[in-house]
Order: C-alpha cells, then structure tokens, then sequence
C-alpha cells in the first residue's frame, strides 16, 4: 500500500410521523426568488434529505456538523432507514454488506417531518434546500422537481443516470435562481485546486496523458447470482424502480448493488466520474472528440450486467488522451503513489485527496537535457489527522454548498460542470457496448458516426413518469 492511495433557521417547528405518499404527478412550479425565503446571516438553512441510506446517511452526518443547517425533513423509500433504525433492516442487507447499512442514531435538534414521497417533501414550504442521494436513475427527476419547486440542492455524484438527464437538468436549473451544487469532492480539496493553478502554468510542462483505473477485486462470486423474490415488507419496490421498467425484486439489486446494473448505474458512474473530473479539470479539458473503449464481463459469473474488465481511452482537439480502466477481476496498486497520473513533458503527477507527488522526467533518446525540477511532495494539511487518517474532503464541498446558498454565488461544482464530467461515464459506458471509436460533438451532444450509440443516450420512462 502506497502512502497517498487510501484515505481513511429560524427553528422549524415541525409536524410529527411520516406524511403518506399523495400521487399528484410533478410539482407545482415556482421561482426561486418566490419560494425561498431571504436568509439573514443567522438564520438556519432549513434542509430535506431525499435518500438516505449508505451515501445519504454519510451525508446528513456531515450537513448535521455545520452549525447553520437544521434537518428538517427526511425521505425514502425504506422504513427503517426513513425512521433511523437501524434493528428494523432485513438480516440479508446486514449480513451480506454490512459495511454499507448505516448505522443511523442520529441525535436531531428539532424532530424532521418524514416523508416517503419526494413530492411531498418539495411541497412543503418550510424547506430551503434538499440533498439528493438517492440511486442514479432518479437524480434527473428529483433535482429538475426541486428546481421547479423553488429549492436549492445539493445531488451526489454521478450526476445522471443517461446522458440526457444531465442537459435536461441544466435547462430546468438555468433560469430558476436555484443553487445546484453537484457531489464530485476532488473540486473543494486542496490538492487538486493547487494542481490545478500549477499544471496550467506549466509545471510537468505540457501534459498529453491522464490515467486512473478503479481497482476492485470481486472474483470470484461479485455480486452474486439470485432469483427473483418478494422485496422486504416495508421496502417500496416500484417507486424505487421510479422511472425504469419494472422487473422483479432482486437482492442484489438493491438497497446497494444496483451500481453494478446499467438500467440503475455502472461503476463509470460510481467510480470513474470522480477521476475522468478531477483529471479532466487539471488538463482544462471540457469533452472529448472521440471515445474508444473495449472490456466485459471476461471473469465475473454473476448478476451484473456492466463490465468487469474495461479500458477506455478519450481523445480531446488538443492532442491530449485521458485513459481509464475498470478491473474488478484484480487487485494492487496501478500507480507508485496515489490515484491518477497526469504526463507532462518536463515530468509527472501523482494525487488523490491526501497529497501529490511530482517526479522529473529524464531525457529520452537522442535529448540532451538535465531534470528541470526536484522531486516534490505535498500533503494536503486540512486532510491528513494527528492520527495520520484522512478527512473527507465532502465537508468542504457542503460547507461550500451552504456558503452558496447565502451569498447566491456559484458552489465549486455546478451542475454544467457535473454534467459534462458525467457525460465521460456515459460516452465510456455507451463505447464499451457498441465497440467501435465514437466521434463526439459536444456542442449537440450527439454521435457523428453512429445511429446505434445516439440511441443508447436516453431510455423511454415508465408511466407515469415523464422527464
């Protein structure tokens, strides 16, 4: 293990109980500016919390730590989650991931009103903002209903669940006065705002590589094979399913492992948008010309419809390639120190969120130069704990997403910027499927070369919802 690659209002009074689901379809739309009431600088900004399991409920635990924030309302689909009880979850969920069931217990200063219809949650006036964390596929629907509801939001990465979802987002948050502030941490740490500066100033010289891979290895059973089954009792199955087809309750589809099914996410969504962001921000590059990728599932016998084996490979105008690889068939480090690596011709960079190293390059053949630069490292102060663990870098990016909201200045990402990283998980995932180069026109968001891939870009939504 290398040193950098692991890393460890006012007073709402609320009503009580869990307000039932009403089907009304869509939301009542207002603007922001006739919604949402003016903060002072004291007041409390009044929070809904949309999804909170495994990543929600690390969420919540870090919008509680902000002392200008009240949770005022909660919302799911899963009763013992939505009642912070953790002795109500299904044994199954425990036993076979029991490091993603959260431990819940929260201590909260006022009561929330609980919700199991996002809907429901938008209505109710005494909410400023919400935080999304609910699975991909329903991103698009709850954050463009938020908007039209006159809430600021804050949604987890990845953005989208199709490519355009995320446009369709952007075009509902363009003139609603809304804050939306997309999950994608790298951008509120410190390392890669200080790469970013140098690199483009020229640091390794100029870069024409960047390189991530996400390293997981499942073999031999992955996720597992099962059949389909009734879900749990006070699991709401079809609203999970939301927009997609229906299909059958599978264990292994939810609450967690949906990240290893197309129809509800993949790991380009859940792993590679945080590099194909952070890298494609320290090389200034906004999307890709042409998209080459090839992989599938060459090891895993198991449920999951995504690849376990996969490279794929983005070419950019500037004569620049950004490669990334999923192996979840293998284990070790792929770098000597962090998680990506950019290539410049004076040397190279090493990060992830605790710190960077910078290696000189030396003269290749027929060159006659000496290294232009000592080796460097830099520990990210604000990261690394007495303890030597690492802080999660996502405090900064809600401390920044309430600081938005206050001065109505734009958060570190926004919801273009989320979009067009979540764009890179789509166009890989898209190339993976059709295996041929995909020429890409990032202006009309469409393929030049091929029907079968601009087909692949958005799926029709299950009645009665409508994007």
């Amino acid at each position: 293990m290398n040193n950098l690659t692991k890393s460890t209002r006012r007073q709402f009074i609320g009503r009580t109980g869990i307000v039932t689901a009403g089907i009304s379809l869509g939301v009542t739309s207002l603007s922001a500016a006739s919604y949402n009431r003016i903060l002072g600088a004291n007041d409390k900004i009044r929070m809904g919390f949309i999804g909170i399991g495994s990543r929600g409920s690390q969420l919540l635990k870090l919008f509680m730590d902000q002392p200008d924030q009240e949770v005022a309302a909660l919302c799911d689909i899963y009763e013992p989650y939505l009642l912070r009880d953790r002795n109500k979850v299904d044994p199954r969920y425990l036993a076979v991931m029991p490091g993603q069931i959260p431990k819940m217990g929260e201590k909260f200063h006022v009561k929330p009103v609980l919700y199991r219809d996002y809907r429901k949650l938008l209505q109710d006036k005494n909410i400023d903002a919400v935080c999304i964390a609910t699975p991909d596929h329903w991103h698009a629907l709850h954050v463009i209903d938020a908007v039209k509801a006159g809430k600021d939001v804050y949604v987890e990465k990845p953005l989208t669940n199709t490519l355009v979802e995320g446009r369709k987002m952007v075009e509902a948050a363009e003139n609603s006065g809304c804050i939306v502030a997309v999950g994608l941490n790298r951008r509120a740490n410190v390392v890669f705002q200080k790469l970013a500066r140098e690199i483009s100033e020229g640091k390794i010289g100029r870069v024409s590589v960047g390189r991530a891979a996400r390293i997981s290895n499942m073999s031999p059973d992955g996720i597992g094979k099962l059949k389909p089954e009734q879900p749990p009792k006070d699991f709401d199955w079809n609203m999970w399913l939301g927009p997609r087809e229906y299909r059958p309750y599978q264990y292994n589809i939810a609450p967690y492992m949906f990240r290893w099914w197309s129809q509800y996410s993949s790991q380009m969504g859940n792993w590679g948008v945080h590099y194909m962001d952070a890298i494609r921000w320290l090389m200034g590059e906004r999307a890709p010309l042409a998209i080459t990728a090839n992989g599938g599932k060459y090891v895993l016998d198991h449920d999951a419809d995504i690849a376990d084996t996969m490279q794929v490979t983005f070419e950019f105008a500037s004569k620049k390639l950004i490669s990334f690889g999923i192996y979840e068939a293998t284990g070790g480090d792929i770098f000597p120190y962090g998680e990506l690596e950019l290539r410049g011709t004076k040397g190279n960079v090493y990060a992830n969120e605790r710190g960077y190293k910078v290696i000189p390059s030396s003269a290749g053949q027929f060159q006659k130069w000496s290294k232009q630069f000592e080796e460097e490292e830099f520990r990210n102060p604000s990261q690394v704990l007495d303890d030597g663990s690492s802080a999660d870098s996502t405090f900064g990016l809600i401390r920044n997403f309430l600081d938005s909201i206050k001065s109505r200045k734009q958060p570190y990402c926004t919801l273009e910027e989320g979009h067009r990283s979540t764009s890179f998980a789509h166009l890989a995932n898209i190339a993976v499927v059709v295996q041929q180069r995909l020429l890409w026109d990032a202006d009309k968001e469409k393929f030049t070369n091929s029907d079968l891939a601009n087909s692949m870009l958005q799926y029709e939504y299950r009645s009665p919802w409508k994007l």
